[in-house]
């Protein structure tokens, strides 16, 4: 029976040997020889290396990265599509060939070149120097201020420094604080993953904070109002009660002040006495001060002169050295003496142990007592501060309690024809400004007045010759 076509065809297919990949190295026999580096290199199979590179470069043109890489956040996501059946239930709309091929672009960016655009030269052919500037503001005749509001000429802009315009410091000044935390140092520091990058390159680039002085203010706790409210009994007809109580206050505040120009009025008088009592031993025969020897005077001194050098010769007798009996008996003694301090010290201890808890309680009563104590006297100097420093002194000189603005019964109105003004309101204010501690206390500085003495002067009549 001859051969069909068909059993032909089959043989044909079965002698031929299959056709390479396009992708790779050509398949090689199964028993190749890999004797040697060249041919180690000549009949190795890379396919599965070259299809492995090839997956790798398809998730990077798809996913612009490898997704070995990617956070959870890019791989995973929360499903917020919504049913399936209302998602069939929509019409569908089968987007454009050229819209599928255009989407399945590469996620990686192109290269690019800084070549120049057309908008960037047209920006640049926009751009104005200051001389054609000037000249556009001369022609349109729109006056030009300097930096103080002041209109100058265009033409003179530049030409002195006073006319400049201000600079961006002049701009941005008033709207930077001192005091003011920014968070550039935070931001450095949360960039730098490693505690070693930290500690070497923080404290060179960080800038050092400015810390605010710590000062005690205690203006804020004064209470004291701006304008003190008058007191009833100042009145041009005030009733008699409050005119009696204000009476009395005024000779109250008198008293203190003479009291205290006569508190060390004694010694005063004290210095004065012994000066007169100088004075009163003196003899009026030689000048003040001057003392002079007696014949009295000079005998009792050579006679204490002699006993003193009598005192001096006698010889002082030299100590004799102890023999060995006498130091090991000195030494023992000691050494009883430091034994008998140890055993005192030892008693001592053991009784304050017995009486530690006592004392524990003692010195925790005492913490207390004087924790109590601070507080009452922070509280007492806050309740001290609200009425302010009136009466204390502060630098130099004392802050006035002001004067107490009276009248007597005979000078009382019951008009205001007959009124007579008193007090000063400009001194009322600048007291009430010490009072509340915005000013430091000042005392009037009057000026000295320069007596103009007669100069004598004496003429040289042999000067002159006839």
């Amino acid at each position: 029976m001859a051969p069909t076509s068909q059993t032909k065809a089959k043989a044909t297919r079965t002698k031929t040997k299959a056709k390479p990949k396009s992708l790779g190295a050509p398949a090689q026999h199964a028993q190749s020889s890999r004797k040697g580096k060249k041919a180690w290199r000549k009949n190795v199979d890379l396919i599965e290396v070259e299809e492995g590179l090839e997956g790798m470069r398809d998730e990077e043109r798809i996913t612009g990265g490898k997704l070995q890489h990617k956070p959870n956040a890019q791989l995973f996501e929360i499903d917020v599509t919504g049913d399936a059946e209302v998602r069939k239930a929509i019409k569908k709309s089968k987007p454009l060939r050229s819209t599928l091929i255009l989407s399945q672009r590469s996620a990686i960016p192109a290269i690019f070149s800084r070549a120049s655009s057309a908008g960037d030269a047209a920006k640049k052919k926009l751009k104005l120097s200051h001389e054609e500037k000037g000249r556009l503001l001369r022609i349109g005749k729109k006056d030009r201020k300097s930096p103080f509001g002041a209109i100058v000429d265009p033409t003179e802009l530049g030409a002195g420094s006073a006319i400049l315009e201000p600079s961006e410091a002049v701009k941005q000044s008033g709207k930077y604080d001192v005091w003011m935390d920014e968070g550039s140092d935070e931001e450095l520091s949360r960039a730098l993953k490693t505690d070693e990058a930290r500690e070497y390159i923080l404290p060179i680039v960080q800038k050092p904070k400015v810390k605010a002085p710590k000062i005690s203010d205690s203006r804020h706790l004064i209470a004291l109002p701006a304008v003190d409210q008058p007191h009833p009994g100042s009145s041009y007809n005030p009733p008699v009660s409050s005119h009696q109580e204000l009476l009395r206050a005024a000779h109250e505040a008198e008293e203190r002040r003479v009291a205290e120009t006569e508190k060390y009025s004694w010694v005063k008088e004290k210095m004065q006495q012994a000066r007169r009592e100088v004075d009163g031993s003196e003899r009026r025969d030689v000048a003040p001060g001057m003392q002079l020897d007696l014949p009295g005077d000079a005998s009792e001194d050579d006679n204490k002169s002699a006993e003193g050098e009598e005192t001096a010769v006698r010889p002082s007798k030299t100590p004799s050295r102890k023999t060995k009996r006498q130091r090991q008996k000195a030494m023992r003694a000691l050494e009883e003496k430091r034994a008998a301090a140890e055993r005192a010290s030892k008693r001592q201890l053991a009784a304050t142990i017995s009486s530690l808890k006592s004392i524990r309680k003692d010195v925790d009563h005492t913490l207390s007592t004087r924790e109590h104590a601070v507080a009452q006297r922070k509280l007492a100097r806050r309740e001290k501060l609200k009425e302010g420093p009136a009466g204390q002194r502060l630098g130099k000189h004392t802050v006035p309690e002001g004067d107490i603005d009276v009248q007597l019964g005979e000078d009382l109105t019951e008009s205001f024809r007959a009124l007579k003004p008193e007090g000063n309101l400009f001194k009322d204010r600048f007291v009430s400004l010490q009072k509340r501690a915005i000013i430091e206390p000042r005392v009037r500085v009057v000026p000295k007045r320069i007596k103009n003495k007669p100069k004598e002067y004496e003429k040289h009549p042999w000067k002159r010759f006839e």
